[in-house]
């Protein structure tokens, strides 16, 4: 917006949700046989024997169901921090069951009857592939599920992507998991030649110069040993497809916003908002685009420039600068994670046309939101 004190944008790796837990109950009906039970009958003695006999026996078929699910009310484990890896190696022959077992124990997941109940409903019970996985937490079942699903990869390496990470950090991230053998230099090739997509990704079509720039979508990523940069994309491409597949455009439609004009949109507020404010943070832009006021995102013109911007800076027309142009970027400005990218298809109903952010003492940011330029100018002079 207008100039702030000590503002600061980055991109905020967003912490991927963690799944719900849920806890199956199984219920147990006794017939009541008190009515023809002679006195000081043995059946009571017999009736348990019986049962006994019955749960034992069940083991081989249904018992060991019965005690793991009464198991699955516990509080969920531990599962894997932020950034933090482990190698799992899945035997041939594994089952859901004993691979949940290999994941709780490595804290890739938290609940292994989830876990299993999760694999059952989509149908991936014979589909999960034995080898050694590189995990990189935090990561929900379905991430877990996809890559045991995908295959191991074979020389043990995982990319992570955070939300918000431009081309250039992305094409670093992946020289530096790949060792090399997939530079840096030829991943942004790669990623600046879009038409060589259009065929298989639609979607892409008329990107900006040429460029991938909000398509390579942010998560972790198996790399096999003979990845190109061309395999890696074309990884993150499909990631995205699935990712926005089931979203509905219909409101930014009625705004006058294609998909593409809905990514650059979510690519600003991945880099201006919090996790618990982007939908507000959407409602500002909304507000301006509706009025055809400049959108004033710092952000935009530090993609431009390529650190945080000056005065000057904001001050000198570019294609990014969204001081000196109305509307929108002439593409997104980094990846966009799904949380930006449903703000965006969804913004808050407000009719505030500023907002402002500075630095808490908590490493934190505080944001102050007005409808006048007047309470803008007093959120300023208060904060």
């Amino acid at each position: 917006m207008t100039p702030r004190k000590q503002v600061t944008y980055s991109s905020r790796p967003n912490h991927a949700a963690r799944a719900a837990h849920r806890a199956g109950e199984r219920q147990f009906k006794t017939y009541d046989t008190s009515h023809i039970r002679p006195k000081k009958s043995k059946a009571p003695i017999a009736f348990a024997i019986i049962l006994a006999i019955i749960v034992i026996g069940g083991l081989g078929w249904g018992g060991y169901t019965l005690f793991t699910s009464c198991s699955a009310s516990q509080t969920a484990a531990e599962t894997l921090a932020e950034g933090e890896s482990v190698t799992v190696t899945i035997p041939e022959g594994s089952g859901a069951r004993t691979i949940a077992e290999l994941l709780l124990d490595n804290k890739v997941i938290g609940d292994s009857t989830e876990f299993v109940n999760r694999v059952t409903e989509g149908g991936h019970d014979s589909a999960l592939k034995p080898g050694t996985y590189t995990f990189t937490g935090p990561l929900t079942l379905d991430e877990v599920i996809g890559q045991l699903v995908s295959g191991p990869n074979a020389n043990g390496v995982s990319l992570t992507i955070p939300e918000g990470y431009t081309i250039a950090r992305t094409a670093e991230a992946v020289a530096e998991a790949t060792g090399g053998s997939v530079s840096a230099e030829d991943f942004t090739a790669a990623a600046n030649n879009a038409t060589a997509y259009e065929a298989d990704y639609p979607f892409v079509a008329g990107a900006y110069n040429g460029s991938l720039e909000g398509f390579l979508f942010p998560k972790t990523y198996p790399i096999e040993g003979d990845a190109t940069a061309d395999s890696i994309i074309r990884q993150m491409l499909s990631q995205y497809q699935t990712e926005v597949a089931s979203l509905d455009y219909s409101h930014a439609e009625g705004a006058g916003l294609s998909e593409y004009d809905v990514l650059k949109l979510a690519s600003i507020i991945e880099k201006e908002a919090a996790a618990d404010n982007r939908a507000t943070v959407s409602s500002v832009f909304y507000n301006r685009l509706a009025i055809d006021m400049p959108l004033q995102s710092d952000a935009t013109t530090a993609y431009e420039v390529g650190r945080e911007p000056t005065a000057d800076d904001v001050a000198t027309d570019g294609p990014f600068n969204t001081y000196t142009n109305n509307g929108l970027t002439p593409s997104p400005i980094c990846s966009p994670g799904l949380e930006s990218i449903q703000a965006a298809l969804a913004p808050e109903t407000t009719n505030y046309l500023y907002f402002y952010f500075v630095p808490n003492d908590s490493g934190g940011l505080d944001y102050y939101f007005s409808e006048t330029y007047d309470e803008h100018l007093a959120a300023i002079a208060g904060a």
